[in-house]
């Protein structure tokens, strides 16, 4: 696995170096969408290279991008620096919007246009070769540098524009050169990690150091390390369960930023309690209810729909389900059961064979390979055939719950939300106040 994920790995530390200083820029200035908006202003560059016969990893339709996301670039410093009445994340917004329907019509002219989507959009970092991770570390660690060089009145601008205003900072100028800068690293970040990805680099490593330190060189240590951290296990996780390589480590940067953002409200909460006691968790206990409610109204209402608490709650104690069910029922729940397990095994047992056959690791006849096939898909059937009669047993069972479950649990989750949620009686006044 190493052999074979290192270069992925090595790509996506060169994306986490530039992506958390930039992102931490974006945060402070409040534009959250600029990346993603000159992200697919470059992927739209890209599709009109494609368009006119450039492959997508070809030098042209890196220049096509990089055109695109220049003009982008200098309209977004220009919305920033006009202070026009028209929001600047409407600007981006507009941008964006109109950019992603223009690669949709011109990708709808481009044959296997839904794979250009689809490359533009998650990437394909998994395919990477040195040469590529070499010439995005030295462009990166150049632009990184002039970063460097100018990082005062840069950071004066996206922290503090008003004092960089009043000390006389030519604002349009420097916000040209930070988004000229930006649109580079963005334009070269796409053709290699989509559109996506780059999003995630740039805002969530930077959103989570800010949720934790109040201090830049702080930030971007903590950014640093949750880029590396989120890529390995991304990388790791599209390994082991054959995912797509991108959406396995944007997926993995939204759990992160779940977690985290669970951790500190978890912290929160236990500082409320210790400030304030046990009325702290007030708040929290009728939410719970209100949800236990929810629950039972969803059960009583709709009994055919997906319950996954009830579900996770069956699996756990089998005699939720098989309480509500007749004893012939529950003899063919049990039959059923038994059958399917019994099937599933075979399957998966004969399908491992199927696939050393294929794979050449085992020989077999090509007319027992037949016998195989057709074996295996009657044995399917027949497992969906045990599958269906479990699902109508379920169905049973949810009818009766709907009454004997779902009403009280929406009486009981009403009345204690009610409870928790009612004003706090206030002390009286002194007799002679």
């Amino acid at each position: 696995m190493l052999d074979f994920l290192w270069l992925p790995f090595l790509a996506c530390l060169v994306l986490t170096g530039i992506h958390v200083y930039l992102g931490l820029h974006v945060l402070a200035r409040g534009v959250i969408f600029v990346d993603l908006a000159l992200a697919q202003v470059a992927a739209l560059g890209i599709s009109v290279a494609f368009l006119a016969g450039h492959p997508i990893q070809s030098e042209a339709a890196y220049w096509y991008a990089l055109a695109f996301t220049v003009a982008g670039a200098a309209l977004f410093a220009a919305s920033r620096a006009h202070r026009a009445p028209l929001p600047q994340e409407a600007v981006i917004g507009i941008v964006y919007a109109v950019s992603a329907a223009a690669a949709v019509l011109v990708v709808d002219r481009a044959p296997q246009g839904g794979e250009h989507i689809k490359t533009l959009l998650v990437g394909s970092i998994l395919t990477v070769s040195g040469r590529e991770v070499a010439e995005l570390a030295l462009l990166y660690g150049a632009i990184g540098a002039l970063h460097a060089a100018i990082r005062r009145p840069l950071l004066e601008i996206s922290l503090d524009p008003d004092a960089a205003r009043a000390r006389g900072l030519r604002l349009r100028a420097w916000d040209l050169l930070f988004y000229i800068t930006f649109g580079i690293v963005v334009t070269s970040s796409v053709r290699l990690a989509g559109v996506l990805l780059v999003f995630s680099y740039l805002i969530v490593p930077a959103a989570v150091a800010t949720l934790l330190s109040a201090s830049v060189p702080a930030r971007l240590l903590i950014g640093w390390g949750v880029g590396a951290l989120v890529s390995a296990a991304g990388l790791w996780a599209s390994f082991a369960w054959d995912l797509p390589t991108g959406a396995a480590v944007v997926t993995s940067f939204g759990a992160l930023m779940a977690l985290v953002a669970l951790g500190l409200g978890a912290r929160r909460l236990a500082q409320r309690v210790r400030a304030q006691g046990a009325g702290a968790l007030r708040g929290v206990g009728a939410l719970l209810a209100l949800a236990i409610a929810a629950a039972g109204l969803l059960l009583l209402a709709f009994p055919g729909m997906d319950h996954p608490w009830l579900d996770w709650l069956e699996a756990a104690a089998p005699p939720v389900r098989l309480a509500f069910l007749t004893p012939g029922e529950r003899a063919a729940h049990r039959d059923s059961r038994e059958a399917m397990d019994r099937g599933a095994a075979e399957l998966a047992r004969l399908r491992a064979l199927q696939q050393d056959v294929q794979w050449g690791t085992r020989a077999m006849p090509a007319e027992q390979q037949e016998r195989l096939r057709q074996f295996l898909a009657g044995r399917a059937e027949i497992v969906a055939g045990d599958r269906m009669v479990l699902a109508t047993l379920r169905s049973h069972a949810r009818a009766r719950q709907r009454v004997w479950l779902g009403l009280p649990l929406l009486l009981a989750g009403a009345g204690v939300a009610a409870w928790l949620a009612r004003p706090r009686a206030t002390s009286r006044r002194g007799a002679g106040g």
